[in-house]
């Protein structure tokens, strides 16, 4: 697993959604939605209770670089298309 990558959630009050990894640290990867987990406060999560559901990733350079509220944005707009193929993939 590495930053950018699409996880799904596999425990807590955010089982089932799917997330952009922005940071790894230790056993643990902070993980943002754009929508109630912003880039800038991302959620703490055990890499026991993630995992990588998609060959595709958000780019790195974008995450690094964040200084602004549009990343988020398009952190949703990712996650949005990524959602749909994830789905078909599942059917």
């Amino acid at each position: 697993m590495k930053t950018g990558d699409i996880v799904l959630a596999l425990a807590g009050k955010e089982k089932g959604e799917i997330f952009v990894v922005i940071k790894l640290e230790n056993k643990f990867a902070f993980i943002a939605d754009g929508k109630r987990i912003s880039i800038f406060k991302p959620k703490k999560k055990n890499l026991k209770h993630i995992q990588k559901v998609s060959k595709q990733s958000f780019s790195e350079s974008l995450i690094a670089e964040a200084n602004d509220i549009k990343i988020d944005a398009e952190i949703r707009k990712f996650l949005k298309s990524q959602k749909e193929t994830i789905c078909q993939k599942k059917m």
